[in-house]
């Protein structure tokens, strides 16, 4: 499976972006995906996850009640929209894949993860 994530830039804080993750080589259907960040210096951090049967989400509660993670399996992509967004928020954007079959589980943990997209930096000036 290779991922590749779009959508990133530099948004005024408040605004919003949209990021997307397409899949090639292979179907991410059967997949959980999860989105991540990282900023220089420290860990990549688990953003939201979602399952691959039910559509079941996580979020990290910093971003709880603005970000959305959301899934279209007739397009293979997965979307991660953001709102309000903070200067805080700045990070390069991951998308990950794994858990080929897990049914109702998303994963929170980096190691769970099989498949990795390249990165979106996203950049939210004051």
């Amino acid at each position: 499976v290779q991922l590749q994530a779009s959508g990133g830039g530099l948004v005024q804080a408040g605004g919003s972006l949209r990021l997307s993750c397409a899949a090639s080589g292979r179907t991410i259907i059967n997949y959980a995906m999860g989105w991540f960040r990282q900023t220089p210096g420290k860990e990549r951090v688990i953003v939201a996850a979602i399952s691959w049967s039910n559509g079941r989400t996580y979020y990290a509660d910093s971003v709880k009640g603005r970000f959305t993670i959301s899934r279209d399996n007739a397009k293979d992509t997965v979307s991660l929209q953001m709102n309000d967004l903070k200067p805080e928020d700045t990070a390069v954007y991951y998308c990950a894949a794994g858990g080929e079959y897990s049914g109702n589980y998303y994963y929170t943990e980096k190691h769970l993860y099989d498949y990795w997209g390249q990165g979106t930096q996203v950049t939210v000036s004051s």
